[in-house]
């Protein structure tokens, strides 16, 4: 692999012309142009983008912050992969890539931005997992760092941001529990301070106004978003004194903990008690009875999250003058038989 200088003495011409060539001006012949090229190739020449983004001032790359956990490893879903392969199909339209920057447990998300932020490492952020008070956002802001987040949050500072529609979800399905006859309509939310656990209840708690049922916090079922917090959750669904009719789950992979408790006790979904998930992905697609959730396309989002992002950056925002400032992306039912038949 051959740096500049080697390639400039290889054609025994200076290493401006080199570089002119090599970045197709026009003060460079044809038949130099050419030869450059032509050696470039033969010596397999790469360009030193370390430098030419400090001499820039940028980097070319977009970091994806997400939080990184064992529950996160051991419980992971198609989400981000699939998000991310939309979201470096729209980036890749401009030459610049995707990283992601997986902030570990232990360390607090505001102090591992803040020092993504120092070591200059991308161009612009895609903030997930968002807080209900959110930190990170008033610092981007002041910092002047172009940014979107994936998740709302009630930081006071207008930033963009695109979501999934979880007020939706849960309006539908107490909507549609309601109708099936029950009343007692239990809800499983993560137990960390992740808004989209807020967001959730509160149209969870709406939902049930509307209907006349009273909310209900012993209905509230905090655990972790696995499959572990399912099953925690079965495991406490099931010492209440009188034990729900219905549930409702917030995250994908509670439903497989969930149905495996139970199984234990000899409980059947759709039959002693009515389970409606939340977004399908591979791993609860088989579950038998056949799981009532929701599905949403995640390259449609990312595509959008994308182009939301750009459209914040002054190099890039001319070509998406029409991208929201907001984005709540809609879920489509899809029945199962985990709910049961109507009662």
């Amino acid at each position: 692999m051959a740096g500049i200088r080697k390639l400039a003495e290889h054609l025994d011409i200076s290493i401006g012309t080199v570089s002119r060539a090599l970045n197709g001006k026009h003060d460079v012949n044809e038949e130099t142009r050419k030869r450059v090229l032509a050696a470039a190739e033969e010596l397999g020449y790469v360009a030193n983008q370390s430098g030419r983004s400090l001499r820039q001032g940028k980097t070319n790359v977009i970091g994806l912050m997400t939080d990184w956990n064992a529950e996160a490893i051991e419980n992971s879903d198609n989400f981000f992969p699939a998000l991310t392969a939309s979201l470096q199909s729209v980036f890749s339209r401009h030459k610049l890539d995707l990283v992601m920057l997986p902030c570990p447990n232990e360390e607090d998300r505001f102090e591992y931005l803040k020092r993504m932020v120092a070591r200059h490492i991308v161009d612009a952020f895609i903030i997930t997992s968002t807080r209900r008070n959110d930190k990170r956002f008033d610092f981007l802001m002041k910092a002047k760092i172009p940014f979107v987040a994936l998740g709302r949050s009630a930081s006071a500072h207008p930033f963009r941001w695109a979501d999934l529609d979880f007020e939706g979800v849960a309006g539908f399905s107490v909507d549609r529990l309601v109708a099936k006859g029950h009343r007692r309509i239990a809800v499983v939310v993560p137990s960390s301070d992740i808004n989209l656990g807020h967001v959730f209840l509160e149209g969870y708690r709406a939902s049930l106004q509307r209907h006349g049922i009273a909310f209900n916090d012993e209905l509230v079922i905090r655990v972790g978003a696995s499959e572990q917090g399912g099953y925690q959750a079965g495991c406490e669904l099931l010492q209440l004194a009188e034990r729900p009719t219905a549930v409702i789950l917030v995250y994908e992979l509670m439903a497989i903990g969930l149905y495996r408790k139970l199984e234990e006790e000899g409980l059947l979904p759709g039959r002693d008690i009515a389970v409606i998930g939340f977004r399908e992905q591979p791993r609860t697609k088989f579950l038998q009875p056949r799981l009532t959730c929701f599905r949403c396309s995640l390259s449609d989002l990312g595509t959008g999250l994308g182009e939301m992002l750009l459209s914040t950056m002054k190099a890039y925002n001319r070509f998406y003058p029409d991208a929201p400032e907001t984005l709540i992306w809609p879920l489509t039912f899809a029945p199962g038989e985990s709910d049961g038949p109507d009662r």
